[in-house]
C-alpha cells in the first residue's frame, strides 16, 4: 500500500511477468493453428517435439536427445508442483531442494507426501536414500549460475545412489556475466541423460506467459513414466499453443532482441541500486537483481530494505519468500517497462 500511495505511481518490481508483446512470428502461429478440432497429443506434436530437439543443440550445444524424450507442459510451474507426484514419490521419499529456491518444488515434494530437505551441499546430507534432487541454474531468486564442473558432481553423486536431478533451466537463455549450461550438455552428463530430466519455459525468452507453453525432456524412460500419467489425468497443451511453441523455439532473432531490452534495463537498475548503497551478489543470469542493503555496516533485514523502497514507490520481493538464507536481501525484477525503469532510477538518485 505504501509503494502504491506515491504521487508517480507504483514501480512494480517485485514479480517477474512479461510486459512486452508476444512476437509477431509466435502470434501468426497461434492464428494458423486455430483451426483445432481435436484434441491435442498429449506428448506434443512430432513438430513441435523436433522443434525441441533442434532448439536444444542449436542453442544450448546439446546432442543425442530423442524427440520420444520431450514431452510439452502446460506452463512450468504446473511440472514443477506435480512432478513429484507423477513420478510417484510418497512418503518416505526425500527431494533435495537448494537453500534459496522457487518455493514450488518444496511444495510439490509436500503435495506428494515426500520429505523435503534443504540443502545444497549434497555432502552434507545426513543418511538415507535420496530420491530427487532439485538444481535450478541461472537461479531464481539469485540469478546464480552453477559451472558445469559442479553440475557434473551433482550427476555423479545422484547416479551413485539411483537419484534423479531435475534442472530448472528456464532462465538459460538469459545471459549476463556468465554461461550457463544444461544439465543435459555433455559436459555434465557424460553423454549420457539417464536420470536426467531438463525443464524449460518459454514464457520469459518469447513473452509467451499467457500461453503457458514449456516442456520437459531428458531420460526416455522417466519422460515416459509422466507421459502414461499424464494421459490419464488430462494434461494437454492446447494444439494451437504447439504451433505457437514450434515458432517460438525456431526463431532465435526475437529472442535476441528481447534479451537486448533486458540488458538496458538490467545496466539502469544495476547502477542505480549500487548508487543507492545496494550490494548485488550473484544476478549472473536471468531477469532478477539480488541486492542487500548495509546502512549501518551490517546488512538489514529484507523487509527493512523492502520499507526503505516502498517509501519511494518501488516495491521489490523480499528475500525471504525463497528460505531462510533470503533473509537479508531482496529481489528486483527486470520485467518492468522502460518508463518504468527510468521512473525507478529516478526516484533512487541521491
Amino acid at each position: 500500500m505504501r509503494a502504491r500511495a506515491h504521487p508517480g505511481g507504483i514501480v512494480d518490481l517485485s514479480v517477474g511477468t512479461p510486459v512486452d508483446p508476444t512476437p509477431a512470428v509466435v502470434q501468426a502461429a497461434l492464428a494458423r493453428g486455430a483451426d483445432s478440432p481435436g484434441y491435442p497429443l498429449t506428448a506434443g506434436t512430432p513438430a513441435l517435439r523436433t522443434a525441441v530437439v533442434d532448439w536444444f543443440a542449436r542453442r544450448l550445444g546439446v546432442t543425442g536427445l530423442d524427440p520420444a524424450a520431450v514431452l510439452p507442459t502446460i506452463g512450468s510451474k504446473e511440472l514443477v508442483a506435480w512432478l513429484p507426484t507423477l513420478l510417484g514419490l510418497g512418503a518416505g521419499d526425500r527431494v533435495v531442494v537448494p537453500e534459496l529456491a522457487y518455493p514450488s518444488y518444496a511444495v510439490g515434494a509436500v503435495v506428494a507426501g515426500a520429505e523435503v530437505v534443504v540443502s545444497d551441499s549434497l555432502l552434507a546430507l545426513g543418511p538415507g536414500p535420496v530420491a530427487l534432487v532439485w538444481v535450478n541454474s541461472p537461479g531464481n531468486p539469485t540469478g546464480r549460475v552453477l559451472p558445469a564442473p559442479h553440475l557434473a558432481k551433482v550427476v555423479a553423486w545422484a547416479r551413485e545412489r539411483g537419484a534423479i536431478v531435475v534442472s530448472d533451466e528456464c532462465y538459460i537463455e538469459l545471459p549476463w556475466t556468465a554461461s550457463p549450461v544444461s544439465v543435459l550438455h555433455p559436459d555434465v552428463s557424460g553423454g549420457s541423460h539417464e536420470g536426467l530430466l531438463a525443464v524449460h519455459s518459454l514464457s520469459k525468452r518469447s513473452n509467451l506467459a499467457g500461453y503457458r507453453g514449456a516442456f520437459v525432456a531428458g531420460d526416455g524412460a522417466l519422460v515416459g513414466e509422466l507421459l502414461g500419467v499424464r494421459k490419464h489425468l488430462g494434461m494437454l497443451v492446447p494444439g494451437p499453443v504447439q504451433t505457437a511453441m514450434v515458432a517460438a523455439l525456431d526463431d532465435d532473432a526475437h529472442v535476441e532482441e528481447q534479451r537486448a531490452r533486458y540488458g538496458v534495463r538490467r545496466e539502469r537498475l544495476l547502477a542505480a541500486f549500487e548508487g543507492a548503497g545496494f550490494d548485488v551478489d550473484h544476478s549472473e543470469a536471468g531477469l532478477y537483481l539480488w541486492a542487500s542493503r548495509s546502512p549501518g555496516g551490517g546488512r538489514e533485514d529484507c523487509w527493512a530494505s523492502v520499507a526503505w523502497l516502498a517509501e519511494r514507490g518501488i516495491l521489490v520481493a523480499p528475500g525471504s519468500f525463497y528460505g531462510a538464507q533470503g533473509r537479508t536481501h531482496v529481489r528486483i525484477a527486470l520485467t518492468v517497462t522502460d518508463e518504468r525503469v527510468e521512473a525507478a532510477v529516478t526516484r533512487l538518485a541521491p
